[in-house]
């Protein structure tokens, strides 16, 4: 991301809390055969210190971490992810499909625009997960809905938010 001229992901994302996502089951990936083409994490836990705590009543899927393989880039794979996370927060009653961006990634802040999320605000006080500022403040949100993202989904039926 440095040579796209993005300060994005200097500081190691912490091991211990992406393993915790895999094995909560909140990782997904498109496979095109034996090749990742694409993930992305769904989870019903926001990351502490940017949702207030009335948006935090609301039934909410929280996506993060949406990664296209470069081999893959231009399919619209990302849209269509984006899509399929709207359906399956959808099918687990959650009324919005919510996400926070790089404060200062103003490409991504559009491309998640194009794709239906409204900017909420920007957060920039705190600590970030790996532990330096708050760099990825920029909350979105769109609400949910059934989506053609024809994709085949191998998982299970989503749990219920609560």
């Amino acid at each position: 991301m440095s040579r796209l001229g993005a300060d994005q992901w200097q500081r190691p994302y912490p091991a211990d809390k992406l393993l915790a996502t895999i094995e909560a089951g909140e990782v997904f990936m498109v496979r095109d055969g034996d090749i990742t083409a694409a993930t992305i994490t769904l989870t019903p836990v926001a990351e502490e210190g940017l949702w207030t705590a009335d948006e935090l009543l609301e039934p909410s899927l929280f996506i993060n971490k949406l990664t296209v393989a470069r081999t893959h880039a231009g399919q619209n794979l990302g849209g269509r992810l984006l899509d399929w996370a709207g359906d399956r927060a959808h099918r687990a009653g959650a009324e919005w499909l919510r996400l926070d961006a790089w404060t200062t990634n103003t490409d991504l802040q559009a491309y998640y625009l194009r794709h239906g999320f409204r900017h909420v605000r920007t957060v920039h006080q705190g600590l970030a997960v790996n532990g330096g500022p708050k760099v990825s403040g920029w909350l979105a949100q769109r609400a949910t809905a059934p989506g053609a993202h024809e994709f085949t989904d191998e998982t299970p039926a989503p749990e219920r938010v609560r």
